[in-house]
């Protein structure tokens, strides 16, 4: 299964860099072959995101869970791991309830931001993999001369957990129904 979801991986990651690229062009410029580019940005953000799944279903398939929860840099690579698939579908939701009028006003620069933190998580996401696969990466430098050591873990009970999904699905909602005032039927 290891080398299934190393395949995998890269369907996503290349699929939210180009998000990314989309995004960060479309926030500088509004030149016709940039809109057109920008088209494509749902359709992208949904592949990343069905692409994104996968890879992580079968990225739980690697290892036992006892061996996963020994392993602080599996754990921290579960995590950011399932924080960038959020993240990116959330981003990829938004887009698409919203539409073009992402781009109105300070929109771009809150997409841009966003799209800015989404490359963070699956960058570090990537560099723990990269560890947990023997291929440590320039990545966990940075990390390290920013005070994190990548072999340490960040713990979260499951009922932090369970709070975090009830919030997030709280927020969600509360969104939903304050842009259905707003957007025309």
């Amino acid at each position: 299964m290891n080398a299934y979801h190393i395949m995998l991986v890269h369907f996503p990651i290349a699929l939210w860099t180009t998000a990314f690229l989309i995004i960060l062009a479309r926030a500088l410029s509004t030149a016709p072959v940039v809109r057109a580019a920008e088209g494509a940005l749902t359709p992208v953000l949904a592949l990343g995101a069905l692409t994104g799944a996968a890879a992580f279903g079968v990225g739980l398939l690697v290892w036992p869970l006892e061996a996963v929860q020994s392993s602080p840099i599996a754990r921290n690579h579960i995590l950011f791991a399932a924080w960038s698939l959020a993240y990116w579908s959330l981003l990829w939701a938004v887009r698409g309830r919203v539409g073009a009028t992402v781009w109105d006003g300070a929109g771009r620069w809150v997409m841009l931001a966003l799209a800015a933190l989404g490359m963070g998580l699956q960058t570090i996401t990537g560099t723990l993999g990269g560890y947990l696969a023997g291929n440590p990466s320039a990545v966990s430098d940075i990390l390290r001369k920013l005070g994190w050591e990548v072999f340490t873990t960040f713990y979260q009970p499951n009922w932090m957990l369970a709070l975090l999904a009830l919030v997030a699905l709280v927020l969600a909602g509360l969104g939903t129904a304050g842009g259905r005032e707003k957007l025309p039927a």
